[in-house]
């Protein structure tokens, strides 16, 4: 099966604790039938309590929330039910078609921060019956399964970078903003003097006569 063929997470990474949108990629990979079935599986031992899709002509999402046999800590708090599926239903009419591919949004968040890999088992669903189920993970060095399950890896924001634009964006935008209004300050401090020097001369001339 060709790597182009597999239901993936876009992007690939996200940092920890925060919120993000996974886009899941979903390339049809039969000649003849069409996908009208989407369900995405969130783990449960890294939960995840907020998960919104957005309008998609066409489909109905459901997300389905569980109680967790596990109850787990975080942010000072117990979390005792989280998301479990979250599935894009194709109306009549709508499918994905062969040599297509259609992007399923979905925003998530907190993140777990437990983790470095957050691992979300797909089930593709078609209209012939087939059911191809994106759920393999593979092993430290190993080479890449048949089926393997759309990943996000789970990274740590520094505070270097959290600072990165706000620091280039002042010290471009407003350092030039600041020089042209203290230039025209200067300019305009000038120009007052030498209208004051030229009422002087006319004064003084004036006295002469």
């Amino acid at each position: 099966m060709p790597a182009f063929a597999h239901v993936t997470a876009q992007p690939g990474t996200a940092a920890k604790g925060g919120y993000t949108v996974i886009n899941f990629r979903v390339p049809n990979e039969s000649d003849t039938a069409g996908t009208v079935k989407i369900e995405v599986i969130l783990p449960t031992d890294h939960p995840i309590t907020s998960a919104r899709t957005t309008p998609m002509p066409g489909w109905t999402a459901t997300v389905t929330e569980a109680p967790l046999a596990k109850p787990v800590q975080r942010g000072g708090g117990t979390i005792t039910e989280a998301v479990s599926t979250v599935t894009w239903s194709a109306q009549p009419g709508t499918r994905i078609g062969p040599g297509q591919f259609v992007d399923f949004p979905l925003s998530v968040g907190p993140l777990p921060t437990d983790t470095d890999t957050l691992v979300l088992p797909t089930t593709q669903t078609y209209d012939d019956g087939r059911v191809v189920a994106w759920n393999q993970t593979a092993d430290a060095g190993g080479a890449e399964p048949e089926h393997p399950a759309p990943t996000v890896r789970l990274t740590v924001a520094t505070a270097d970078e959290d600072q990165a634009t706000p620091v280039a964006a002042g010290t471009g935008t407003d350092t030039t903003a600041r020089w042209l209004g203290g230039a025209g300050l200067v300019v305009g401090v000038l120009g007052l003097g030498l209208g004051g020097a030229a009422v002087l001369r006319g004064r003084s001339r004036g006295g002469d006569s």
